[in-house]
């Protein structure tokens, strides 16, 4: 059972209010357990929202950090790195559509995102034609998402309807789905699609938060939809000479 040690450093008011959705924190502590990301590297957290998991990837794990997300404003995440003593030769929040990513070729060590890769990664084309160009040869890819158990988009639970539409819930997947994808990429070597073991305290963890997206997942949760969820990891590493 993952104690989450590293973790416990961000449970202040003032880190959990910035989180959007099951506790992000956790799951990249979970999704980076035996990582092969050198210190020092320069990692894209890929989705980064409102900057907790950039803060954490710097702070506790001594990477340099391109904070990058298209809805959230760059300088209200410059503003927040700046009160927790980053300066911006260790992170660089940036502005940036994940279907049309604006990085030079070659340009990263790693990509790490935490739950906003299910919005963009289901083209099985996206991987080759958008995100490795911008990774390095050898550099790794890093991903967790909320998933299904099991597909079931043909007979959905009526616990999940209490708080998601049909279409809201069109882009969560098992991970025979996501195995399906990923394989389709000529890139990269697929080192492991897995579920995690982090859901009920993450999700446990979100629903605590007075925030409006989270009150309204309490239908669903307090239901018991979780039984139906899971997390998927998804890791790879790009192939030389590509």
């Amino acid at each position: 059972m993952i104690r989450y040690i590293r973790s416990k450093k961000y449970e202040a008011p003032e880190f959990m209010t910035r989180i959007m959705g099951p506790n992000p924190i956790k799951i990249t502590e979970e999704l980076l357990i035996n990582h092969q990301i050198p210190s020092g590297s320069l990692v894209c957290d890929l989705g980064c929202g409102k900057g907790l998991t950039s803060l954490f990837l710097v702070k506790e794990f001594n990477f340099n950090v391109y904070a990058a997300d298209l809805w959230i404003d760059p300088e209200e995440n410059r503003l927040f790195f700046e009160e927790n003593g980053l300066i911006c030769q260790q992170i660089y929040p940036v502005k940036t559509d994940a279907l049309n990513p604006d990085f030079e070729k070659d340009f990263f060590d790693a990509v790490v995102s935490i739950d906003s890769y299910q919005y963009y990664g289901h083209d099985p084309k996206y991987l080759d034609e958008k995100l490795l160009p911008f990774l390095k040869p050898g550099g790794y890819v890093y991903i967790a998402i909320p998933g299904m158990k099991k597909d079931n988009h043909h007979n959905l639970p009526k616990e999940l309807l209490l708080s998601w539409t049909p279409e809201q819930l069109a882009t969560i997947h098992d991970t025979t789905y996501w195995k399906n994808i990923i394989q389709q990429n000529r890139y990269a070597e697929i080192i492991s699609v897995h579920e995690m073991e982090s859901n009920e305290e993450v999700w446990a963890d979100w629903l605590k938060q007075d925030n409006p997206y989270a009150i309204e997942d309490r239908a669903s949760m307090n239901a018991g939809g979780g039984k139906y969820m899971n997390f998927v990891a998804i890791i790879l590493r790009k192939r030389m000479g590509t």
